[in-house]
């Protein structure tokens, strides 16, 4: 079940018409936003080398949270969907569009 259908789902059931409609909206956001990216886009950031300049911020880097403007992010040219940064010695795969960090690589 995507996110979508499974927002509407549970929005139907708390708040009929009404609640689907929002929860569907609500489903399809949070459910963009887990997709993990593809292996080539892993693979690519993890060749990546690291920044000269370290990037540390004082938030978490936490999957399904943007990343704070201050962070600058790199776009993947094999997949424009996605793009990476380095913060806090971690490389972050994020969606460029809204910032939402959508997998840290460990």
């Amino acid at each position: 079940m995507t996110g979508a259908a499974g927002g509407a789902a549970a929005g139907a059931v708390v708040g009929g018409p009404v609640g689907a409609a929002v929860g569907g909206v609500a489903g399809a956001i949070a459910g963009a936003v887990i997709d993990p990216p593809p292996p080539k886009v892993i693979a690519y950031v993890e060749a990546q080398p690291l920044p000269a300049q370290p990037v540390v911020i004082q938030e978490q880097v936490v999957v399904g949270k943007p990343l704070p403007e201050t962070v600058v992010l790199t776009p993947v040219p094999e997949d424009t969907r996605y793009a990476y940064a380095v913060v806090n010695e971690r490389r972050v795969i994020a969606d460029p569009k809204s910032r939402t960090v959508v997998q840290v690589i460990q």
